[in-house]
């Protein structure tokens, strides 16, 4: 009997052995299949002079390297392949009719991720077409064809590809440096940017990044010589703006799947 008791007690414990065993094993095979694989990212950029990258020394694309680094620093990142599409001085209407064009429609039907930037030659044109009467009403008239086509730029990038994120780079005040006293100039950016976030978030998988305030610093110089573009520094900060958006794992996953 007691030899039967022994036996059975050993096959007991032989069998509680493997199911723990089993169970380990099933666990540890959980943790390799939660582990994110790496993926590369690839990101078209679209827009202005903030976007070609006018006032970066390297000529490597203003704020993009900066932000291509930061972002291959998470672990769900593999690579991150940028395409800038930015031209000098494009307002928002030259920007609707590039994204006619077939290499430009191509590359954001292929993308995860675009960043757009525009805005600011749009206010420039208000300034340059009302330099002898500039009123605040030329400004708030300005802004409705701007809502409208901004809206038309996003519908057209959704229509391309339904599927990518959308990040919308805010404007900055580049007068602050000379004109800091004009208040006026402050208010008109903050109705456009304001304009800019809420039409932006009627739509899904969109962030809207604001600078203005990197840009109100008068302690650091952060423009170019022609005391309008970003300086490097400046296009670092945008980038680690930028960045700082997009670094939580989920939320980037949610923008970019």
């Amino acid at each position: 009997m007691k030899k039967i008791l022994t036996l059975l007690l050993g096959i007991l414990l032989f069998c509680s052995g493997c199911t723990f065993g089993i169970k380990e094993h099933t666990m540890k095979d959980l943790n390799v299949t939660n582990k994110p694989v790496p993926k590369d990212l690839t990101i078209v950029s679209v827009g202005d002079s903030l976007t070609q990258g006018i006032g970066d020394s390297t000529n490597k694309g203003g704020y993009i390297p900066y932000l291509a680094k930061d972002l291959e620093t998470m672990r769900m990142i593999k690579k991150v392949n940028f395409q800038n599409f930015g031209v000098r001085g494009n307002r928002t209407d030259q920007l609707l009719k590039r994204l006619q064009q077939k290499e430009l429609g191509a590359s954001i039907s292929k993308a995860d991720l675009v960043i757009i930037t525009i805005g600011g030659n749009d206010i420039m044109k208000v300034f340059k077409d009302n330099f002898s009467e500039l009123e605040m009403s030329k400004f708030n008239q300005a802004l409705i064809g701007y809502k409208q086509r901004l809206n038309n730029i996003i519908k057209t990038i959704r229509k391309k590809n339904p599927h990518a994120g959308i990040v919308l780079i805010g404007l900055y005040n580049p007068f602050i440096k000379w004109f800091s006293d004009i208040k006026e100039v402050d208010e008109i950016i903050y109705e456009w940017n304001n304009t800019s976030k809420q039409l932006i978030n009627n739509y899904k998988k969109t962030i809207f990044v604001p600078v203005a305030d990197i840009f109100a610093n008068q302690e650091e110089n952060l423009l170019y010589s022609d005391n309008f573009h970003p300086n490097d520094h400046g296009y670092e900060l945008i980038a680690k703006r930028i960045y700082s958006f997009l670094n939580n794992e989920r939320k980037l996953k949610n923008l970019i799947e």
